[in-house]
């Protein structure tokens, strides 16, 4: 929005252009670079409201408020950005072009009223968030991941790799971290999938979380994670740390990727292998993505039971199929059978995520992992299911939860950990007694 005293955005942005010029001229950056970003922005906002008040510029009150801002927001926030990554309904923000800017809320995917200058201006942005970091986007490294300092995840890629543009993508997470209980409220599973789900970290039963890009992983993996026993020891290795757990003995390790010279990486499978000198009663990877998951199961078969891990995958069947082949590509020289019953060794429960054209995210199947039949193949068991039924009136996704008539076998497990009796309900619907 152009505030009314100002004819057009590009007077506009010339106006703010300028007094930003005045504000790194006249205040001294390096020395306030130290106080909490807050602190900083009322400090700066005081200086420039005394620039305005100096140089007479007629404004309402509401019109300089604005002006201020955007001020403020191309010296020391993220331009442009800033007001999207201040809205709590906003969870993704993606710059396309420097005029094509979508942001996703509610799970919907929309465009917005925001532009950047030019491309330059775009670069400007990014380097801002990287630069703290110690990295650059240039042609030599024009692929980038960060963070913000509120965890929020940061991915940019800029030309030879991203044709006429600079894509940016900025992952936020909610400052309150949903549990099993919030998933339920939201229609993301039933209550008694969220007990089961609870009972099988409880009874340290291992987990693979499946699913696409944006369908709710990780959420769901923290959410499964804020059930384990607080006495318990957790080692959790990411990518980017995304996870945050509000517990204590917790120990968060990062992959880190190589320098410009191809030198300083640590990849996932050496932070796990450490991770194993380390006495964790649990690991937590954030996604396997290759050779680590030989590694990981190793870690769920000898002594490091209830721990948890998501892959990319559209089907509990598929997730193992792509377990199986990354274990293979790690150079295991296993026969292919010997590699199942490892597999059927290490993992328990299979929870497969989806995200709906609708925006919404739903657990779509809960599996259990039961052994290898006769022909060598891995045998799978439903223990819930949603059933997509069609699209209501409203465009939503319309379907039912089901509920396999047999009990798991793990339920003999969740009575010998005593969290059976969490299950509820359930426990009648499957015909078992207290």
């Amino acid at each position: 929005m152009i505030p009314v005293g100002f004819r057009s955005n590009t007077y506009l942005e010339e106006t703010v252009q300028r007094y930003r010029a005045r504000l790194l001229q006249e205040a001294n950056l390096d020395q306030l670079a130290g106080l909490p970003r807050p602190k900083l922005r009322q400090t700066l906002e005081s200086l420039v409201t005394q620039m305005l008040a100096a140089d007479r510029v007629i404004l309402t009150q509401s019109e300089r408020q604005q002006l201020v801002n955007l001020i403020l927001d191309e010296t020391v926030g993220y331009g442009p950005l800033e007001p999207l990554l201040q809205d709590p309904t906003i969870t993704e923000v993606m710059v396309v072009q420097p005029d094509e800017v979508y942001v996703e809320r509610d799970g919907r995917i929309e465009r917005v009223n925001v532009r950047f200058r030019d491309l330059q201006h775009v670069r400007h942005v990014v380097e801002r968030i990287i630069a703290p970091l110690g990295r650059h986007l240039d042609e030599l490294t024009p692929m980038v991941d960060a963070r913000l300092p509120d965890g929020s995840r940061v991915n940019a890629i800029a030309p030879p790799l991203c044709v006429g543009s600079i894509a940016l993508t900025i992952r936020r997470f909610p400052a309150r971290r949903l549990r099993l209980d919030d998933l339920v409220r939201l229609g993301s599973l039933t209550p008694e999938m969220a007990q089961f789900l609870r009972a099988a970290a409880r009874a340290r039963l291992n987990l693979l979380i499946s699913g696409g890009t944006g369908s709710g992983k990780t959420t769901l993996l923290g959410a499964i994670a804020a059930h384990i026993p607080a006495e318990e020891r957790l080692v959790i290795i990411e990518d980017m740390n995304e996870l945050r757990l509000e517990r204590e003995h917790v120990i968060y390790l990062e992959s880190r990727p190589p320098n410009v010279e191809g030198k300083g990486e640590v990849t996932i499978r050496q932070l796990l292998r450490n991770a194993l000198r380390m006495r964790p009663d649990r690991i937590i990877v954030g996604e396997v993505r290759g050779e680590e998951a030989l590694d990981m199961l190793q870690a769920m078969n000898t002594g490091h039971e209830g721990s948890l891990t998501t892959i990319h995958a559209n089907s509990p069947q598929d997730a193992l199929r792509r377990l199986e082949a990354m274990v293979t590509m790690s150079g295991a020289q296993l026969p292919v059978r010997v590699l199942r019953e490892h597999l059927v060794a290490a993992l328990n429960i299979v929870v497969q995520t989806q995200r709906f054209e609708d925006g919404s995210r739903q657990v779509v199947a809960i599996d259990e992992v039961r052994g290898v039949g006769e022909s060598g193949e891995l045998q799978v068991v439903p223990v819930f299911r949603f059933e997509r039924t069609g699209v209501d009136a409203e465009g939503r996704v319309a379907g039912e939860f089901r509920t396999a008539p047999e009990p798991p076998a793990c339920l003999r497990r969740m009575r010998g950990y005593g969290v059976h009796a969490e299950l509820g309900p359930l426990l009648a619907d499957w015909g078992e007694g207290p």
